[in-house]
């Protein structure tokens, strides 16, 4: 049996100063991860990403060969979800992993856009909008402190302005790694690779780091305990402020397929993930229907977005 693990987790930034001291048992938990917005968020394209800033969400959506990717932004009215739309500053270039600030006012995310006046670059890189009047403004890169001639990929911001970011790099412990950047009078101190409690030898990749700073839930693929194709692990800071070493969230929320870009709503305590799992359909194909409604199915592989409580799995 996996071993019980104590945590001191801070899980909700409205409550900064009442930690909850719990247990997380990858063996029994009971709260298994389900689709969100079937048939709207989730569909049988290609959905990935997630952030949420009071009544809009932004994700990811591509087609099936993920040709064109595009941020997408959907509204919450009156908590239902409505009709999903390409963001003004997307779909030229392949824009994904959007994080929000914590006032929602400016959008982080990933893109393949030419930088810095080289219109021969197409590696990734670390843009920021901010919104004016309900739109997005054009988009302005990160200095060349955070983006190298190498690929960077899902930023995520503390309260503090810390960056977190997944990259490949000389400084990096393994093939793919997180690193952070603390911002100091407004400018981005040279990245550093997250220690090796949460950086191995293999990939590690799109960090979601809490509002605080006291947890951070990131992908790794190539470890002994990965249940397939890179599962969700977790770390969490010990009472000395040092990150513990972290641990796979479980078959609950892992599939043996990819499992990755996770985010947690502050408001709600929810875990939003990206997964290519697919629907297990072991019948024979008989016709050319059959075979265009697998392909069709909402969960055929090419990716969706799965949401648990993540409340419930800390007991």
């Amino acid at each position: 049996m996996k071993k019980i693990i104590l945590f001191t987790l801070l899980l909700s930034c409205n409550s900064p100063n009442k930690p909850v001291t719990s247990t997380l048992d990858t063996k029994t938990a009971t709260n298994t991860a389900r689709l969100f917005g079937e048939n709207i968020v989730s569909t049988s394209l290609s959905e990935r990403d997630f952030a949420i800033s009071d009544n809009e969400i932004i994700y990811t959506q591509g087609d099936h060969k993920q040709i064109k990717r595009c941020l997408v932004s959907i509204g919450l009215v009156n908590g239902n979800l409505d009709k999903p739309k390409v963001l003004n500053i997307s779909g030229k270039y392949q824009d994904i992993e959007p994080f929000f600030s914590h006032n929602g006012s400016r959008l982080y995310f990933a893109s393949d856009r030419p930088i810095y006046g080289d219109s021969i670059r197409k590696d990734y890189n670390i843009w920021y909008s901010n919104k004016v009047n309900g739109l997005w403004t054009e988009p302005i890169a990160l200095d060349s402190t955070i983006n190298s001639e190498g690929d960077e990929f899902y930023p995520s911001i503390s309260r503090s302005g810390s960056l977190y970011f997944t990259a490949t790099r000389k400084n990096g412990i393994g093939r793919e790694d997180i690193f952070s950047s603390k911002i100091v009078s407004g400018i981005y101190q040279s990245p550093e690779p997250l220690p090796e409690v949460i950086n191995t030898e293999f990939y590690e990749f799109n960090a979601f780091v809490s509002p605080d700073e006291t947890y951070v839930i990131f992908s790794s693929y190539g470890r002994e305990d990965d249940l397939g194709g890179g599962d969700l692990y977790i770390s969490v800071k010990d009472s000395s402020g040092n990150w513990t070493q972290s641990i796979n969230m479980g078959e609950n929320i892992n599939s043996d397929k990819l499992d990755y870009c996770p985010f947690v709503d502050p408001q709600t305590s929810i875990l939003y993930f990206t997964s290519e799992r697919f629907y297990n359909n072991k019948d024979k194909i008989e016709t050319i229907d059959q075979l265009k409604g697998f392909a069709n199915h909402i969960e055929n592989g090419f990716g969706n977005i799965y949401k648990v409580d993540f409340k419930e799995i800390f007991k």
